[in-house]
């Protein structure tokens, strides 16, 4: 069923403005398409972003120039003293919040809230939050105190509590209390795909209530190679292989590196194929740091790279022999469906997420079986080395525009 279209959306922008000046992981990428998807809309849309001092609301106007100094296509300001006094904050934050504090229309201290939106926002309006984060007793009362507003929470995958002893201190029980939040007061939840609301949901479950909830696939945007933008002597002539994502501990790289040694061991050097690991360097995972670092593989055959842009990976991706995803848990694999929408082979865990949206596509294969990793992996090495790419089934990756038209309708 549609629901009455509101008098305006509130867009919590307070986990994209934290990742001014740094490369946008999978939350923050969907942060920013809300951002353009509700400046397309014909509802007003309007920013609220936390600071340490209080809340900042920004008009479509300042979400425009907002968005063009996130996508770095205009630079962020000076530091304001103001601004300084934060010296925890990281030099680059210090500037974005210097400029999101001009081009915001009003701020409030953390308590006055209420009584801001209340003056600039129109009754019925709508709040989104997609970054798990500022879902606070704070915000939850300011919004509701426009009459009809509604609270709608994007919840991306429920690790935290399904994998704890993969998680950064204290990152559990802040997930914990996010979810008690959204089970407590949001009227809708929106979910990535069905095996995440099943998760939240039983979660939900055992905290007391449950909200409506609606499933949208993410968009998978495929964006166009960029091989000037690759590090020097990539990619490489001799097959190789690549896994994206940050490298914690739950995406199991020290499986990867298993099966990279075992394959050293049974080939000869001339068909070892390469694994290039595409990501930033996590959290609990120092075992695999230290083995990393300290093998004979690495800068030969295993090589790591951060920092690269969509460009360089897509050049990346379309050069591979496949791709290799041993995650023992995700809340949508967004790499995963990107190899899939350039019609690169794809190895993985059989996990619902991949079922539900890749269905028979990738080659599925269980951690404990590492010689059936090493038999594909060396068969699509062979098949690139000789120019014979399998031929798998297309893959049309959902798109924003499907997302939006649903999630738009009921928010």
């Amino acid at each position: 069923m549609t629901r009455d279209t509101p008098h305006a959306r509130l867009l919590d922008l307070s986990r994209l403005i934290s990742r001014a000046g740094r490369v946008l992981t999978g939350v923050d990428r969907v942060e920013r398409a809300y951002l353009d998807a509700v400046l397309k809309s014909d509802v007003p849309a309007f920013g609220l972003i936390r600071t340490p001092l209080g809340f900042l609301l920004l008009d479509e106007a300042g979400l425009r120039a907002f968005a063009t100094k996130i996508d770095g296509k205009a630079p962020w300001g000076p530091a304001s003293r103001l601004a300084k006094v934060f010296s925890k904050l990281g030099p680059e934050l210090q500037r974005a919040l210097t400029d999101a504090r001009k081009l915001a229309i009003a701020r409030c201290t953390r308590r006055g809230l209420g009584r801001m939106l209340k003056r600039h926002l129109p009754d019925r309006t709508a709040y989104l939050n997609t970054g798990h984060s500022n879902l606070t007793d704070f915000v939850t009362t300011g919004v509701k105190a426009l009459r009809g507003s509604t609270i709608s929470v994007f919840v991306h995958d429920t690790i935290p509590l399904d994998l704890p002893h993969f998680q950064r201190d204290g990152s559990v029980e802040r997930f914990e209390l996010f979810l008690r939040r959204v089970s407590a007061k949001a009227d809708l939840a929106i979910y990535n795909s069905r095996a995440t609301q099943n998760s939240a949901e039983t979660h939900m479950g055992q905290m007391g209530r449950v909200p409506r909830g609606l499933v949208a696939h993410l968009g998978v945007e495929l964006p166009q190679a960029d091989p000037s933008a690759l590090p020097k002597g990539m990619p490489f002539d001799e097959p190789y292989f690549l896994c994206v994502g940050t490298i914690e501990p739950r995406k199991n790289h020290l499986f990867l590196m298993d099966v990279w040694e075992q394959i050293e061991k049974q080939v000869p050097p001339q068909q070892m194929p390469h694994l290039i690991i595409c990501g930033q360097r996590g959290w609990k995972n120092e075992e695999f740091f230290f083995r990393l670092d300290h093998s004979r593989l690495k800068g030969r055959f295993i090589h790591e790279v951060a920092g690269l842009s969509d460009g360089a990976i897509a050049a990346l991706l379309d050069e591979a022999a496949g791709v290799v995803f041993p995650s023992l848990s995700e809340g949508y694999g967004l790499p995963v469906l990107e190899a899939a929408g350039r019609n690169i082979p794809v190895i993985c865990t059989e996990l619902p997420v991949y079922r539900e949206i890749l269905a028979d596509i990738p080659v599925y294969a269980s951690v404990n079986d590492s010689y059936l990793w090493i038999r594909r992996i060396m068969s699509l090495a062979e098949s690139r080395r000789t120019g014979q790419r399998p031929q798998k089934e297309a893959f049309a990756p959902p798109t924003w525009t499907e997302h939006f038209n649903l999630v738009l309708s009921e928010t």
